[in-house]
């Protein structure tokens, strides 16, 4: 997927119209029926994601910075509000798919006009705070992006006839195979975390020292091929490779194969966005969950990485790249990578002020730590700081695995 790239110089409002015009891009080609699917409780419909990333700069700027703003309808502080408990109660997540109305066309006006209030106040507005609400607003709306359109491969997936997001010849959702490399890194004490002046999530800080021992990273993700070799030798029925957990999930989900993968006389395909594709063993593996990833590793017999060794492996390649045996950035946006690193909070953590405190500390339990970012993620969005966090047997976003030892 060609994201739109957004040059993070521009000013606010420039930045504010292309962010959210490449959302409408987006769902430009699905009709009505298509965005209103909802495939799982995990995923939400498009229409959804229009209005919550809506909701969002309306109830933390214009609520709070216009002084005789009046919301487009009351209700939707109920329909659209994801999580944020100090807000007010929140339509049940499993259900969003029911909210047959508003219809699209009113969820576009909806946008539009919150669009025109907003900047309308921009032009009267120059206080630091406010600016730096509005930029988490683009952030999480570029996170909205990436995650509306993983949700509606899943949801035309449900489909037996497999359509197409974008109907098209054949284009890879993830990288070539490049030759596998180890990368020897000698570690110590190092910073992790950012430390900059320009945006990053409140997880991401404060930057603090880790020590980090020797280690080996795979200059490359993992192909399609290669995870056919672990599904042949039969390691989805063998307990021996597999966390307790992840066994458990494997015996519940009757799993044999990544999500997206079918099998049909004798041959391997793949959902992608494009429709049903032949299954190209070349590619980066990608839609995998942390407990096949896991599994992989074990019968590799390696490892998955700490998020401390990949971001240290990926800073030092960026600033002093060795050609001679791979670039780790040249894979960077392929796919999430799954680390052994449970999320958690950094020393010192400190969350967004206000009610955008909810935004990321409250989930820093039972979830593990990817890190990179993958073929639908927004250009100009990802940091070689950034922490996304999701459940071990989730895999329905872009991501796949990288190995070290």
């Amino acid at each position: 997927m060609d994201a739109l790239f957004v040059e993070q110089s521009l000013p606010l409002a420039e930045r504010f119209r292309h962010v959210r015009q490449y959302t409408e891009q987006l769902v430009a080609s699905l009709s009505e029926a298509d965005a209103q699917i909802q495939s799982m409780a995990d995923a939400s419909p498009a229409k959804w994601h229009l209005a919550h990333t809506t909701w969002f700069f309306e109830t933390f700027i214009l609520k709070a910075y216009c002084q005789h703003y009046q919301p487009v309808n009351p209700a939707y502080n109920y329909l659209f509000n994801s999580y944020y408990n100090g807000i007010g109660e929140q339509y049940p997540r499993h259900q969003r798919g029911l909210i047959s109305r508003p219809s699209l066309q009113a969820v576009m006006e909806y946008r539009h006009a919150v669009d025109h209030a907003l900047l309308s106040l921009l032009q009267h507005q120059d206080r630091p705070a406010f600016a730096a609400v509005l930029e988490l607003g683009l952030q999480h709306e570029q996170q909205h992006q990436e995650l509306l359109l993983t949700d509606i491969k899943h949801a035309l997936f449900q489909n037996p006839l497999y359509p197409a997001y974008i109907p098209s010849e054949k284009v890879p959702e993830s990288c070539s195979e490049l030759p596998l490399h180890w990368l020897y890194f000698e570690g110590g004490l190092t910073t992790i975390g950012f430390n900059g002046a320009r945006f990053s999530f409140d997880n991401e800080r404060p930057a603090h020292t880790v020590y980090i021992q020797p280690f080996q990273l795979a200059s490359r993700l993992v192909t399609k091929g290669e995870f056919l070799e672990f599904i042949d030798s039969d390691a989805y029925n063998n307990p021996e490779y597999w966390l307790a957990d992840g066994w458990a999930w494997r015996q519940q989900s009757q799993q044999q194969c990544p999500l997206y993968w079918l099998r049909q006389d004798e041959r391997w395909f793949e959902y992608t966005l494009y429709g049903l594709q032949p299954l190209d063993r070349q590619q980066a593996l990608i839609h995998v969950n942390y407990y096949e990833a896991s599994a992989y590793a074990n019968w590799s017999g390696v490892r998955l990485p700490t998020e401390f060794e990949w971001e240290y492996a990926v800073n030092k390649q960026l600033v002093t790249p060795d050609k001679n045996k791979g670039d780790l950035a040249q894979c960077f946006g392929c796919a999430w990578q799954w680390t052994s690193s449970s999320y958690s909070a950094y020393p010192g953590f400190r969350p967004f002020a206000g009610l955008a405190g909810e935004y990321n500390g409250k989930f820093m339990s039972n979830q593990y730590v990817l890190r990179g970012s993958s073929c639908v993620t927004s250009a100009g969005h990802a940091r070689t700081s950034y922490r996304n966090f999701f459940y071990g047997h989730q895999s329905w976003q872009f991501t796949g695995i990288r190995l070290a030892q």
